[in-house]
């Protein structure tokens, strides 16, 4: 299935196809094929070129203890769907900077751009990849031995889509059907000053 997005001016087809799915198969993803994802993260940009991101990588495949782990810290509705999915990837941050032990204000906004990096990697090797905020941080935390100094931000799942209709859920498969939407531009881009309008053509 596919959802693009309904633009009022064409960008990047990479882009415009991206979405979150909730129907994954249980195919497995090459390791070669996950590597490249990470390389694409690895090259986002960051403060300092600080790179505060942190991976954790599930391979349902490769390290299926490890994928049990992750699997077991999403929320019961995360869990009935992500259970498909061939990788869980955990997304930390460092929250201080290494080159002078402060505070790194921007750790968790340059790891979500390292995180998009991989969503994008994703979709241009025909997967999907689905980011999840409901996940429990500390039992991930302790499930991963992750340092005090680093914060638990998502899970990615990733792998291969598949068709709606095998959610067993009825909402969950109905929405995997709905048409995506965003607000208008109007609504959230300011054009010189705050709660101005940019102005679309």
């Amino acid at each position: 299935m596919h959802k693009p997005a309904q633009t009022s001016e064409p960008i990047h087809p990479l882009l415009a196809s991206r979405w979150s799915p909730r129907a994954f198969s249980s195919s497995p993803v090459a390791s070669e094929t996950l590597q490249a994802l990470m390389e694409a993260a690895r090259w986002a940009p960051s403060c300092f070129g600080a790179e505060p991101w942190r991976f954790v990588l599930c391979d349902k495949e490769r390290n299926p203890a490890a994928w049990q782990k992750a699997l077991d810290c999403l929320v019961p509705d995360n869990q009935t769907w992500a259970q498909q999915a061939a990788a869980l990837i955990l997304v930390c941050a460092d929250t201080a900077f290494a080159h002078n032990g402060k505070s790194n204000t921007f750790h968790a906004y340059d790891t979500g751009a390292a995180a998009m990096c991989l969503v994008l990697e994703a979709e241009n090797q025909g997967l999907r990849a689905h980011q999840m905020g409901g996940f429990d941080a500390e039992a991930a935390r302790a499930a991963f031995a992750v340092p005090q100094n680093c914060a638990c931000l998502s899970f990615i799942a990733v792998g291969k889509q598949a068709e709606a209709a095998t959610l067993k859920d009825d909402d969950m498969r109905a929405r995997e059907e709905t048409p995506r939407q965003r607000q208008a531009l109007v609504d959230n881009f300011f054009d010189g000053a705050w709660s101005v309008p940019v102005k679309v053509m």
